[in-house]
């Protein structure tokens, strides 16, 4: 059995890394057409072709976990139908490998897919994504959301804060910063404008060259509106830079960990978090589609033919890669709108495959 295991993932391994090179070298080839437009707009700014090609391969991680799952299936499949093609499958068969010890070693292989995807989602294509993001604005301008930026909250004890950030720059300090400071009866007690701001790492933010406004409480209606100016103020809060960055940047783009925190930090502050729970949730469920793609891809070494070529049944996985990548977009935008259930609504693409997968396992391997 460790030869035909050799044999197998030695097999599948190829394949995959075949396929996940070509889809990479295809990605990046249509990436590094849409920079070089990139370069022709901004090259008064500094932006040159080194910069761009360090982008595009910045974000080949953030490629490379996307079409994992797709890569592994296709790879799985070509090499199953290859194998039955040349009738090896039928001569591993009759040395011992029934259906569930096939199933077995490549849930084993599936496996390794799994925590290799997870790695990439959740580690490399985080950081990788964030240099790269970072790095374009250096040369191209900012990183913002529409026309007024990206709106936070922060409930301390005495009061709550509305948070407006307008743009997150290259040296990752912020722009454009507006503080609404609420007491608990919901009046507006301060208001806070700063040309930019340094988050320090003892929970605070540093605003420099701010202009406060304080207002008086209903309850003295003498007092007057007071205005001050500063060069720098110190505004504890925790408010951290990866919450920042998670409202100016793609959810999509963070760690598991990270979407946890902003979460919890929304929930705190009696925000909406279905788009970032959904998010979080297909973190969670989309490496394990990496097991499900292995079992879609075993019936196909149990498909009797001796001539003829495999290209139909490789296109099947294509198609099949494809309807599960789309899939998964489409449900996540439709939990979002529906208001669905966050763990459902990631799991559901992965639930429908895996009825495909064992309802095609049970067909054509164990009643055939």
């Amino acid at each position: 059995m460790k030869t035909m295991r050799r044999l197998i993932y030695g097999e599948v391994i190829r394949s995959v890394g075949f396929v996940t090179c070509g889809f990479l070298a295809l990605f990046f080839f249509f990436d590094f057409v849409a920079e070089v437009q990139s370069v022709g707009r901004h090259y008064a700014q500094g932006y040159r072709l080194v910069h761009a090609l360090a982008y595009v391969t910045l974000m080949v991680p953030s490629h490379l976990y996307e079409l994992m799952p797709i890569a592994v299936l296709i790879g799985t499949i070509f090499v199953m139908a290859r194998l039955a093609q040349s009738s090896e499958y039928t001569i591993l068969r009759t040395s011992g490998l029934d259906p569930w010890r096939a199933l077995k070693t490549l849930l084993t292989l599936g496996l390794a897919f799994v925590a290799l995807t997870f790695s990439l989602g959740d580690y490399l294509s985080p950081v990788a994504d964030r240099t790269a993001q970072l790095l374009k604005v250096r040369y191209t301008g900012r990183i913002t959301v529409g026309q007024t930026g990206a709106w936070l909250k922060e409930k301390q004890t005495y009061g709550q804060f509305a948070v407006n950030v307008g743009e997150l720059t290259a040296d990752g300090n912020l722009k454009g910063i507006r503080i609404f400071e609420f007491d608990n009866r919901g009046l507006l007690r301060a208001m806070t404008l700063a040309e930019s701001a340094a988050i320090a790492e003892t929970e605070a933010w540093e605003l420099q060259r701010a202009q406060r406004t304080e207002f008086p409480d209903q309850d003295q209606p003498t007092a007057e509106v007071t205005r001050s100016k500063l060069d720098t103020l110190h505004w504890p809060n925790r408010i951290s830079a990866d919450m920042v960055s998670a409202a100016l940047l793609k959810p999509e783009r963070m760690s598991t960990y990270d979407l946890f925190q902003y979460i919890q930090h929304l929930q705190n502050n009696a925000q909406s978090a279905q788009r970032y729970e959904i998010e979080f949730w297909k973190k969670v469920f989309y490496p394990l589609s990496c097991l499900v793609m292995v079992v879609l891809a075993l019936p196909f070494a149990y498909l009797h033919f001796r001539s003829g070529s495999i290209t139909t049944y490789v296109f099947g996985g294509v198609m099949a890669g494809i309807s599960f990548f789309l899939m998964n977009n489409v449900f996540g935008y439709m939990g979002n709108l529906q208001n669905w259930q966050p763990w459902l609504t990631a799991a559901l693409p992965g639930m429908i495959y895996t009825l495909i997968s064992l309802t095609a396992f049970g067909w054509l391997v164990l009643r055939r």
